[in-house]
């Protein structure tokens, strides 16, 4: 069993289904009054289309209504051979963005990305893991990522987007790394509404791919603020009792704060790039960075620098007690792992 937000995405076809729900008398008859013939069932009435622009027509007929009308609306668009059970139900905004953004979402839909990955040193700046970063697929269409996961939030996609991502890093570091390199990987809080169940594919392909769990680091990125913090303590709890490990990611920059950081005690804790840069020259962020490795230091927080692009602001990261660094210093993100690392 799949559910909807995770569930392979149907294109919008030219002929097929649009229902609606709630019911509501405004709504049904502003489509009667249309001459537009429609079903009506006990939770939701339906309305064929056969073509795209009759699609688009009802689609705009229903934005012209008062917002009384479409508050609550939710819809479900089904092309004529599919199962209705594999059609989510999204808001107007959401089918809106999905049309606009037709080009983002066929990349969404059919996963064509790929990851790369950058290296984490310790403090001999030695390789001992790395990040893996959501890209373009080869000879694939062009985009930002952080565009990608945008229009995946508009279009009520972004638990589809995290869970595949996530899949991609999995299987990318298991073509490419040999057992005792870390993987730190990204996920969405927002994305996994019941960490039992949501992250089961994730624990699945580990154990499909016989990787070992203790490899893995799985990091909050999360650009809303967190408001449900038990809910991501659920989260940490449920990987950490599957042999893994979680991380902090951005620590000192937007909502990742240190009171976050200490109620939240990840395993791992990524200071953000804008307090690294220029650290060795700037008392102030010195003074900041001291803070947040004293505070991890209470609950044995592993303390990582992002952003390293010269020496002197690893040399000062190492010397304030700082156990691991990433930065293009020690290398850009790449399709695979610097000469010397691969799988015997």
């Amino acid at each position: 069993m799949i559910c909807s937000g995770c569930a392979p995405i149907q294109p919008i076809e030219d002929q097929g289904t649009v229902r609606l729900k709630p019911l509501n008398l405004q709504l049904t008859a502003a489509i009667q009054e249309k001459g537009l013939s429609m079903e009506v069932f006990t939770e939701f009435v339906a309305i064929s289309y056969n073509s795209k622009e009759e699609m688009l027509y009802l689609l705009q007929l229903i934005h012209n209504l008062p917002i009384e009308a479409t508050d609550q609306l939710t819809i479900s668009i089904t092309g004529i051979e599919k199962d209705i059970k594999l059609s989510p139900w999204l808001t107007l905004s959401q089918i809106e963005a999905t049309l606009e953004h037709h080009v983002v979402v066929d990349i969404i839909r059919q996963e064509r990305f790929t990851n790369h990955m950058q290296p984490i040193v310790d403090i001999n700046e030695q390789i001992v893991g790395f990040e893996f970063l959501l890209r373009p697929a080869v000879e694939g269409v062009f985009f930002q990522p952080s565009n990608l996961f945008e229009v995946a939030r508009e279009t009520g996609l972004h638990s589809f987007l995290d869970r595949a991502a996530r899949i991609s890093a999995i299987e990318t570091s298991a073509k490419w790394l040999p057992t005792g390199y870390k993987r730190f990987i990204n996920f969405l809080p927002s994305s996994i509404y019941n960490p039992e169940y949501c992250l089961t594919h994730t624990f699945e392909t580990i154990d499909r791919l016989n990787l070992d769990p203790k490899d893995f680091v799985f990091e909050v990125v999360e650009t809303e603020k967190i408001d449900d913090l038990p809910h991501l303590l659920d989260i940490f709890n449920v990987y950490r009792s599957n042999g893994m490990t979680v991380a902090l990611d951005d620590v000192g920059s937007g909502y990742s704060t240190l009171e976050l950081m200490t109620t939240l005690e990840p395993d791992y804790v990524k200071i953000d790039r804008s307090l690294i840069d220029l650290c060795d020259k700037e008392p102030v962020k010195q003074c900041e960075i001291r803070r947040i490795i004293e505070a991890a230091a209470q609950f044995n927080g592993l303390v990582l620098a992002e952003g390293i692009e010269r020496y002197e602001e690893f040399e000062f990261c190492r010397d304030a007690g700082i156990k691991f660094a990433q930065g293009y210093f020690f290398g850009k993100p790449a399709g695979r792992p610097p000469h010397g690392i691969h799988i015997n």
